[in-house]
């Protein structure tokens, strides 16, 4: 299995075995496969799946003679990761359906976190306080980051700056239900992002 992109709708409760259990709905929009990337040009086998823009769904149809696909016609383009076997089954202008996830129990997701504009060092990487007291001048302020020699500031230093705005990954989450008509899979627990926004799943 490649993957699919999913959009999610909102968060609700199901009860099951007498307990309630939050989860997250997604629903899976129209995806096609865009193009496919193979070790000997690309150096690794992967499949790009596209989330179809909803006014140029007529008019994909007309160009389904042609090899390739303008990345115009799509919102969205993610790689997903496949063997070689798996990449022979998949050719560019199918379609994804949930019978993908048929027998899947687990699923990574994937999504970009939100951006909390500028921070300082001390609310970004949760440093410490130092004594409040009179004398001290770095209540919440960064101390001496090291840089005598070179004289620049190394790579990954623990700095302000922009607050996530990240890759986040969550993996080994349940699969609860798959709704074929709706196009929505339930998920169990949370999906951090907000509403009308695209999540990556694939297998662990």
């Amino acid at each position: 299995m490649p993957g699919i992109i999913a959009k999610k709708l909102e968060m609700t409760r199901i009860f099951k075995w007498d307990k309630s259990i939050p989860i997250t709905l997604l629903e899976v929009p129209s995806l096609k496969i865009v193009s496919k990337k193979t070790q000997e040009k690309d150096w690794y086998n992967s499949i790009c799946v596209g989330v179809l823009k909803p006014k140029n769904q007529e008019e994909i149809k007309l160009k389904e003679w042609k090899k390739s696909i303008s990345n115009s016609l799509f919102c969205n383009i993610k790689d997903f990761f496949v063997n070689e076997e798996e990449l022979d089954k998949y050719n560019i202008w199918d379609d994804l359906n949930l019978d993908i996830l048929d027998w899947v129990e687990l699923v990574s997701v994937e999504w970009t976190s939100k951006w909390k504009l500028f921070a300082s060092a001390m609310k970004r990487w949760n440093f410490s306080w130092w004594p409040w007291r009179v004398w001290s001048k770095f209540h919440r302020a960064l101390w001496s980051i090291w840089t005598r020699k070179p004289r620049r500031t190394h790579k990954w230093k623990k700095m302000h700056g922009h607050l996530w705005s990240q890759k986040v990954k969550i993996r080994k989450v349940q699969v609860e239900h798959i709704d074929k008509e709706l196009w929505v899979v339930w998920v169990r627990w949370w999906v951090p992002w907000w509403r009308n926004s695209l999540v990556k799943l694939s297998l662990n």
